[in-house]
Parts: C-alpha cells; sequence; structure tokens
C-alpha cells in the first residue's frame, strides 16, 4: 500500500505562483510512476504531469513552460511548481501514484484557486 498527502494548495491571482507537495508513505519502493492529476468543476479528471519509473516527463500541452514537477526520493516526496496561474488552472489537483503491479493510488486532493 502507498498512502499520498498533498498539501500547498490555495488561493492566489491568475500571474502569480503555487507549490503543491505530495508526500508518499507505505510500500514507496513499489512505486513507479508519481504525479499529477486535476479536476475542475464539471469536468473529468485529468492528467497534468507525470515522473515515468525510468524518469522521463511528460507534461499537459496546457501547463508546458508554466508547471514543473520535481522529486526528492531521500523525502519521499515530489513537488509541482505552478507559475504564471491562469483562473483556467483552478481545479483539486490529486496526487498520482501507480506501483510495480499496476495499482494505482490518490491522494485526497488539494483544492488550487486563481482569481481573475
Amino acid at each position: 500500500q502507498v498512502q499520498l498527502v498533498e498539501s500547498g494548495g490555495g488561493l492566489v491571482q491568475a500571474g502569480g505562483s503555487l507549490r503543491l507537495s505530495c508526500a508518499a508513505s507505505g510500500s514507496t519502493w513499489r512505486i513507479g510512476d508519481i504525479g499529477w492529476y486535476r479536476q475542475a468543476p464539471g469536468k473529468q479528471r485529468e492528467v497534468v504531469t507525470i515522473i515515468r519509473r525510468g524518469g522521463s516527463i511528460d507534461y499537459a500541452d496546457s501547463v508546458k513552460g508554466r508547471f514543473t514537477i520535481s522529486r526528492d526520493n531521500a523525502k519521499n516526496t515530489v513537488y509541482l511548481q505552478m507559475n504564471s496561474l491562469k483562473p483556467e488552472d483552478t481545479a483539486v489537483y490529486y496526487c498520482y501514484a501507480r506501483n510495480l503491479y499496476g495499482s494505482d493510488y490518490w491522494g485526497q486532493g488539494t483544492q488550487v484557486t486563481v482569481s481573475s
């Protein structure tokens, strides 16, 4: 089992920045992919960015150049630095991990609200 706990959400004006954190615990050595999804009101959950098991990183087109994912293996923590935020980035952001056996894990979510 893997437990994921997000922090760092909040309210920010358009153009501002936030950094989200995701602390992983449990069987962290079994984690393959790890990253972030988001879900806006009335919309489906969508991928924001993923660090793949091999180390490659994928970003959604909508956040490329503005968001950066990073990982601190010593702290079992993944970060999402979000710059140049837009109102359309408003969503609940979920930390996500998939272990080596294909099981998916989710955090409880953290709200990010960007005011115009």
